[in-house]
């Protein structure tokens, strides 16, 4: 198996990317995925500007033509040299999955693979052709730790030459680690505020990442857990009067329930309460949060958390093919969830 974790893909990227053609970055960060993604795109040398050079396609754009992908993998550039066929929105579709595992027998000298994916279980069929290839390099993409969410404060402010207290660094690293693409966005604001400033503290962030969270998807996400539909549609509309994306409150959702997921699979193996697993695998989880995850891991079984997983990745999906109706989609769902939680929680 050849898959880079977190902290070695900087050092992947610099030293062993380019013996590679066959690339799956996948996992719930969906801005992680995307920023490695493009790391990678970029590290292959390919003019990512050539229209002859570079191929782009989602992956609904092989539903239809099954044979695509493996013909643009094999087919020869205009003007020769290397090609990159860079594949977004991967999952388990039929015509990746078995081109694929032809690919993964056989690559092709001239061209790069890059497939963009979501969450894919171990059982994925994309995930089982890929890890055990030697010659596919397999890139999982979790939500940023404390650790990560540090590095990443370090970084940017280094890049423009500011300083951060360490209360400030505190609160900020509270606001970020949902999405690494969100994350880099609300530090961008926050040094954008700061531009006349050498030094970062708890009032800048206050002013600025406060902001961000006065209309925040997590309002509606507590609801949905609570139980609570008045909550919901409230939250809801404020959302929807910010001109927030409701794809963001629908991934915000489904990183909550794997994240249930993970801490009531971890309480049952190991036969926890669910207090002792919130020490463990709930440190990131804001104090006031914690008594509603605490109820939730109690009142939700392993089966319906995986069902109400399933609806919010099938929802996420639909509302990407019908965009027109993806407000109308997610309050479906989302209301559906809320009212199950409020059954579980009496």
């Amino acid at each position: 198996m050849v898959e880079i974790k977190s902290h070695e893909f900087d050092g992947f990227l610099q030293k062993s990317a380019q013996h590679y053609k066959l690339f799956l970055i996948y996992g719930p960060d969906v801005g992680l995925v995307a920023e490695r993604a493009a790391a990678l795109a970029k590290s292959t040398g390919i003019a990512l500007d050539d229209p002859f050079s570079i191929i782009r396609l989602d992956s609904s754009d092989l539903q239809g033509d099954p044979g695509r992908l493996l013909d643009e993998m094999n087919a020869l550039g205009l003007f020769g040299g290397q090609r990159l066929v860079w594949v977004r929105g991967v999952a388990n579709e039929k015509a990746v999955v078995d081109a694929l595992q032809l690919l993964s027998k056989d690559p092709p000298e001239t061209a790069c693979l890059i497939l963009e994916a979501g969450d894919l279980k171990k059982t994925a069929a994309t995930r089982k052709i890929a890890e055990p290839a030697r010659n596919i390099a397999v890139i999982p993409c979790y939500q940023d730790d404390i650790r990560a969410i540090n590095a990443l404060i370090d970084a940017e402010c280094a890049a423009a030459n500011k300083r951060i207290t360490p209360a400030a660094r505190t609160l900020l690293a509270e606001s970020l680690g949902g999405d690494r693409r969100a994350s880099r966005n609300e530090i961008s604001k926050l040094l954008l505020y700061c531009l006349h400033d050498d030094l970062i503290d708890e009032t800048h962030v206050e002013a600025i990442i406060g902001d961000a969270s006065a209309i925040s998807t997590d309002e509606a996400v507590d609801a949905v857990l609570a139980g609570n539909p008045d909550a919901l549609i409230h939250a809801i509309q404020k959302i929807s009067t910010s001109k927030t994306p409701m794809f963001l409150v629908l991934q915000g959702c489904l990183r909550q329930f794997q994240l249930l997921d993970v801490m009531r699979s971890e309480m049952e193996e190991k036969r926890q309460q669910p207090a002792q697993v919130m020490q463990t695998l709930g440190r990131g989880i804001h104090f006031k949060r914690k008594p509603l995850f605490e109820k939730a891991l109690r009142n939700w079984p392993l089966a319906a958390i995986t069902q109400e997983m399933q609806r919010l990745q099938a929802t996420i999906l639909a509302s990407r093919r019908q965009q027109s109706l993806e407000d109308t989609m997610a309050l479906h769902s989302l209301l559906a969830i809320t009212l199950q939680s409020a059954r579980r929680n009496r």
